[in-house]
Formats: structure tokens, sequence, C-alpha cells
């Protein structure tokens, strides 16, 4: 039982008529009449609550979470009591969240139920534990207020952002992937892989016409050709410690983790075989190319665990594996972070080595913070200083995809909250290209 903010007003009227006793005697005696009243008030107020278990609440949520995106969690609250209450409902969210705020009131009449809803967006993979439903219910009085505790702990898994997924899968199934950025490519030429020959029909081009068939078959009959399909794409990750950086809360890491799983969607979608290679200073994770039934939840289980590390990233170790597990020519997509040209020069062998054998893109990150600060007017002396550094910072990672092209590597440089969208397109550039 809790005494309420009403309570402690009508005690304090209560102490103030037995203190005007000492000057006015009928005070005391009204004071002691106002504090029988009180006693009696409340005794009802507390057999009205706790006569009958009146309120019953669920927490109802998905069995997992994505990561970055706005999970919905709702609290189905139900009262059986036979007049109106006042609720308040307090959810205990995992720690990791950091708030203090999911309170939520409420008035429900009699024998009603109402459901509360609210997100969390959780920006971290891993278990995140909820606690109890708090329910604290005020009678018509309103004098004391009853705790029910209901729903039980329970253990969310956040998995990569498969809602993301999701989003791509029902605008593709509307062809509405305009919507999310994704650009349509113009195909440039015929593709290489012969399907079927067909007889000719108004709008077809003519410069497909397959004339030897068209000579024995009198009539016209034309060429039909397909995307190529079963090329191999490799989302290659980066888990060194320039992967830690963060952006609204979420590490470079996770936002790599996240396009990669768009990405190999969308191959698949084109027929085309998804993989998943992750290293640090030891080659860590391969996962085969395939586009298997229920391969996307064989990807989900291996970007799970993935965690970043504080060592150096060792592309010797990732050019030894990848030339001894994949041998046919393959796009990969290498998920990384050059903070300057230096850094890239120390890893440009390893890049060109990957590049002969395979076809490379590296995908590297714009300091979207940097990128803020030198929009921003310098107003002294100190801060054209800074924005002098700033802008050389950005110079270098525009110089490194100048570098790259140089030696025939494509790169795309991005900020986070992009890199789903410009990785999906240049995925599509470069196939319709015919560059896989």
């Amino acid at each position: 039982m809790f005494l309420t903010r009403r309570f402690y007003i009508a005690l304090i009227v209560v102490i103030l008529l037995l203190g005007s006793g000492y000057v006015l005697a009928p005070f005391f005696v009204i004071g002691q009449w106002t504090l029988f009243v009180l006693f009696l008030v409340v005794s009802a107020d507390v057999y009205s609550l706790y006569r009958i278990r009146g309120i019953q609440a669920f927490r109802q949520c998905a069995d997992r979470f994505s990561n970055g995106d706005e999970n919905e969690v709702s609290i189905r609250v139900e009262s059986s009591y036979t007049y109106p209450v006042s609720l308040e409902v307090i959810d205990e969210i995992p720690v990791v969240f950091q708030k203090r705020d999911v309170d939520f009131r409420t008035k429900l009449q009699a024998n009603e139920g109402k459901t509360i809803t609210y997100r969390l967006r959780p920006t971290r993979r891993g278990v995140y534990s909820f606690g109890y439903v708090r329910v604290f219910v005020t009678g018509r009085i309103g004098l004391v207020s009853r705790r029910y505790t209901c729903a039980e702990p329970l253990d969310i898994k956040v998995y990569p952002s498969y809602l993301m997924l999701h989003q791509y899968e029902l605008l593709a199934m509307s062809d509405n992937l305009t919507e999310l950025g994704i650009k349509r490519i113009r195909r440039v030429g015929h593709h290489t892989e012969f399907e079927q020959i067909k007889e000719y029909v108004k709008g077809d081009d003519y410069r497909t016409i397959n004339w030897k068939a068209s000579a024995r078959r009198h009539e016209l009959m034309v060429n039909v050709y397909q995307d190529e399909r079963s090329q191999q794409i490799y989302n290659v990750i980066d888990k060194g410690r320039v992967m830690q950086q963060a952006f609204r809360g979420m590490t470079l890491l996770d936002y790599a983790i996240n396009a990669s799983l768009v990405l190999s969607y969308v191959a698949m979608r084109k027929e085309d075989k998804a993989g998943l290679v992750t290293f640090d200073e030891h080659f860590d994770t391969f996962v085969p190319a395939s586009r298997q039934p229920g391969y996307m939840q064989t990807l989900l289980e291996n970007l799970y665990s993935q965690q970043t590390t504080f060592g150096e990233t060792d592309f010797s170790a990732l050019c030894v594996h990848l030339n001894k597990h994949v041998g046919k020519r393959s796009l990969l997509v290498l998920y990384t972070n050059f903070s300057s040209i230096g850094s890239m020069n120390r890893q440009l062998s390893y890049l060109k080595q990957l590049n002969h054998r395979h076809r490379l893109l590296v995908v590297f990150f714009e300091d979207a913070d940097l990128k803020e600060y030198i929009a921003q007017p310098a107003k002294d002396t100190e801060g054209y200083y800074r924005h002098v550094i700033a802008e050389k910072f950005a110079y270098e990672k525009r110089l490194i995809v100048s570098t790259l092209k140089q030696h025939g590597i494509y790169s795309l440089l991005t900020t986070p909250e992009n890199l789903s969208i410009d990785v999906i397109n240049k995925y599509l550039e470069m196939k319709a290209r015919q560059l896989l």
C-alpha cells in the first residue's frame, strides 16, 4: 500500500486544525473529528482496492528486436473493478537504454481494458532483459494506491536490422523501391546469358532478331536474354578498432552488418549468391555464397554475435584465406574505414591483390560530425584553424577514393545513415554495367 499526495494534503489540513487548537480550543475538537473521518475514509479506500485482485497487465512484443530500428512494445492493462480507477503503469525496460521515463498514466472505466504502446531503439546486438510491469492503482477516493506486479521478466535477443529487410521485401513486391532511394539503373546493351528463342511480338527489340531461326520458321523469331545469374557476392566486414566509431549510438560495425544483410537479400532476389566474411587480427567467419531457402536466417545467426576488437586488422590473413576459400571470381564488398591516406596506403598492396582475383568494392565512411562542423562558419582565429584541420581530414577521404580509382579499385564513400541505400545502388550500377 502506498499513500498518495492527496492523503498528505488531507493530513496537513488535520495537523493545522489540531495546531490551531492551541489558539482557539474549538479547532482542536474539529481537528480530532477530522482525523477520525480521515481514518474511516482511508479504511474504506483500502478495503475497496484490496477486496479483489482487480488489475491484470501483459507485455506484448516481438520475440526478437531489430538493431537500429524502432521496435514496438505494447502493455495490455485490464481492470476488474466495478468503478473507475486511475493507473500509473511502469515498465522495467532493459537497463542498457538508460531511460527512467517509461511511465504511463491512464484511467480505466469499470471492467475496461486499454493497450499502451511505446517504442524502443536498441543500438547494440545482444540479449536485453525486461523486468516486471508495475501498476499503481488509485480508486475514486484517491488517498491510497495499490501496487500490482505483473508480467514475468523477459529476455529479448537483438538481431541485425531485419525490420529494414522486411521493409525492402514489401516494397520490392510492389516495385516501389524508389521510395527508399534505390535508383532505377539504365541497363547498357544486352546481357550475355541466353535463355530462349521466341516469336517476335510488337515491342521486341529488332536487334535481337534471330535471322537463321526466322528463315527456318518463315516468321520472325527473337533471342531472349536474361540477367547473368549465380554470380557470387561476398560481404567482407572489418571488425578491427576502426569500426568502433559510433554514430547515433551505433558503431560502424553495426551499420555494416545491417547493410550487408540488406545487400545479401537484394542480391538473392537478383538470383545471385550471397556470402559472408568477417576478419580482425585473424580470419574469422566464412559463410559460403548461396541462395538456398532459409539462407537469410543463416546469415542472421552468423551476424548476431559479431563484435569489434581493439587490435589492428590483418589484411594479409584476409587475402590468404579468401584465395583458399573462394575460387570463383566474385564481387567482394569490403566494409572498413580509413582515417587518413597513410592508413589506406599501408593496406593498398593487399587491396590490389584482392582486386586482381576478384572485383573489389571498398566501402568506407565519412565522418558525419566532422561534415556538420565544416558546414558551420568559423567565428575566431582558433575556429579558422580548426576548420582547416577538419577540411584536411575531409580532403584525405576524397583523396582515398581517387587513389583507389587510379589502381582500378571501386570505392564508395558514404555516411553511416545512408550506407544501405548507397551500397545497394552501387551494386545495381555495377551489375547493370556488367562489372561483376
